[in-house]
């Protein structure tokens, strides 16, 4: 079982999630066929599940169209979460005193390779 080097992937860029909660979804499917990952994906509790299903199927179907490659073939080659800018809020305090609130986003990217059946 040989990678392909043709490789489609798709970003999912300023997701408002912290990238440390989506990591822990990538790395359970990361190396695994495109099937394993629907149903590892379907049913992990984790709210960064819908963002990173998105981004699958949205690489699969650009390495369907682009590419012409048969999704049953295809695994994850690559699956990381980068760190957006952060959203800054303020908080109000006591005696007129404001605490910054930074909020996480991130960029999630998924690369999908065919794999050459020997």
């Amino acid at each position: 079982m040989a990678v392909d080097n043709q490789e489609t992937k798709a970003i999912a860029r300023y997701i408002r999630m912290s990238p440390h909660k989506v990591r822990r979804v990538l790395d359970q499917i990361r190396g695994r066929s495109y099937r394993d990952a629907l149903m590892i994906l379907e049913f992990m509790p984790y709210r960064a599940c819908d963002p990173v299903l998105k981004v699958l199927r949205s690489a699969v179907a650009n390495a369907e169209h682009n590419a012409n490659l048969d999704p049953s073939t295809l695994i994850i080659s690559q699956a990381f979460a980068d760190q957006g800018p952060p959203l800054k809020r303020f908080r109000p305090r006591a005696q007129g005193r404001a605490y910054k609130i930074r909020k996480p986003t991130c960029h999630i990217t998924v690369a999908v390779a065919a794999v050459d059946e020997d």
